[in-house]
């Protein structure tokens, strides 16, 4: 399956930012861009019955227009980028999540407005972040220029998710042509970190996830980091200063616990100084 790179537009400043980085990944992973406006029906949910069982509401001039011009800006700075431009009818988290089912990446401003309204704090980036089929791309910050140098970031805590997260950072800094950067926040009192893990002590499990990601990606430039005194959020915070992405896991343990509805995703999403991609497995179903 030729997999997309979806971006969701509302015409917002945060949105037609994701948009540019949706371009950029497209172009890394040779996949075609499509752009989606979820809008909703004009009578909204305020009503005794579900005014979709009326019927679906006409997309809006307004909103295809905008979709358009931002297809043909990037068009414009992305020679030879396929790209498709749609508005759906729905709320604009579902429409999301069922998008990720056939994509390759879903992509969404840290903030916007319109049929995206709250995409990075409110209650439509808690649906795509919890519930996507595939990873998502959270394009921070808001106010400032999507950082492009650096290395990609990930955190290490020994679970399957944290697993998994190393391997989408390793795939995306051989992508970038960057440095990958395996970062370890073990507790200040030098604690072990469970013994059901391999390699019971920070620096073995640490070394064990470096060794892993050099034999899996061979010629990538991989660094070990072991942080001590901070807590998990703020280590992968304070790190993505100098990052290009940082990559956390859905769930984690140990060092990263809650990795995507706890403290420390939510440190990241609404901290990091740099794009935040949270690593779904691909996944067909539910």
């Amino acid at each position: 399956m030729n997999r997309p790179v979806v971006a969701g537009v509302d015409g917002s400043p945060a949105s037609l930012a994701a948009a540019e980085e949706a371009a950029r990944e497209a172009r890394l992973r040779d996949r075609p861009l499509h752009l989606v406006h979820g809008f909703l029906h004009p009578l909204g949910y305020g009503v005794p019955i579900n005014p979709y069982d009326l019927g679906l509401p006409a997309p809006a001039d307004t909103g295809q227009a905008m979709l358009e011009q931002a297809a043909n800006d990037l068009a414009d700075r992305w020679p030879g980028l396929r790209t498709e431009a749609r508005q759906v009818a729905g709320g604009p988290g579902a429409t999301l999540i069922e998008e990720s089912r056939r994509a390759e990446l879903i992509v969404v401003g840290s903030r916007g407005h319109g049929g995206f309204t709250g995409l990075l704090l409110g209650s439509v980036s808690g649906q795509v972040a919890a519930h996507a089929h595939c990873p998502v791309l959270v394009v921070r910050p808001a106010d400032q220029p999507v950082p492009t140098q650096g290395p990609v970031l990930v955190g290490v805590d020994g679970s399957e998710p944290a697993e998994l997260a190393v391997g989408y950072a390793a795939d995306e800094a051989v992508r970038r042509g960057t440095e990958l950067l395996l970062v370890h926040a073990a507790p200040a009192d030098g604690t072990a970190v469970p013994a059901d893990l391999p390699g019971n002590e920070p620096e073995a499990l640490l070394d064990t996830a470096v060794a892993a990601a050099r034999g899996s990606h061979p010629g990538l430039s991989v660094t070990g980091r072991t942080t001590r005194g901070i807590s998990p959020g703020q280590a992968l915070v304070d790190a993505s200063a100098e990052a290009a992405l940082v990559v956390v896991g859905t769930r984690g343990r140990g060092g990263f616990t809650g990795l995507l509805l706890g403290s420390v995703s939510q440190a990241l999403v609404q901290h990091a100084h740099c794009p935040v991609l949270v690593a779904h497995p691909y996944r067909q179903g539910d």
